[in-house]
């Protein structure tokens, strides 16, 4: 099985919201959660600055199909990892380190110096996963990243667990 990553398409835009939603619910079954924030809709998602890169698999002679994606944004100077999934089915084999990788390198040839990102301080799969990539916890220090915890909290996603911001130099 071979795995590549590249820009999105438009074409991929139901693939990647179905691939959040499986995602997710990991992170839901984890909570044991009623109410969870449905996946950002592809019209949304295409409407954001900054870029998403997708991760694509096939067996030898199968045409490639989206199994991971990863968003980031980029608003008011900052390169935000907004969204990192992977379809469950694929999880464990490297895929989402190598979308990781490859939006560290774009943004760093985008001109960017920083990347950050929001996420659980205690689920396996975010800030010890992230903190393996890299990243290390910071404070919100601009309006922008404020404007993400608000959202946060607005979206009550603490009764969960502990929130983070993280940060790697690119």
């Amino acid at each position: 099985m071979t795995t590549s990553v590249r820009a999105a398409r438009t074409e991929d835009a139901a693939a990647l919201e179905a691939i959040e939603v499986a995602a997710d619910t990991l992170l839901i079954d984890r909570f044991s959660a009623s109410d969870w924030p449905p996946p950002t809709d592809a019209e949304e998602r295409a409407s954001l600055p900054g870029f998403v890169l997708v991760a694509e698999s096939a067996e030898a002679g199968e045409v490639p199909t989206p199994v991971g994606f990863v968003h980031v944004l980029e608003i008011d100077g900052h390169a935000h990892l907004e969204q990192l999934s992977v379809l469950p089915s694929f999880g464990r084999r490297g895929i989402g380190r190598r979308l990781v990788d490859a939006a560290l390198a774009e943004a760093r040839h985008r001109g960017h110096a920083l990347i950050t990102l929001r996420t659980y301080a205690d689920v396996p799969w975010n800030a010890p996963f992230y903190a393996s990539c890299g990243f290390i916890e910071s404070e919100p220090d601009s309006d922008f990243h404020r404007r993400l915890v608000a959202t946060e909290d607005a979206l009550e996603l603490a009764i969960h667990g502990r929130r983070l911001q993280m940060t790697a130099v690119l």
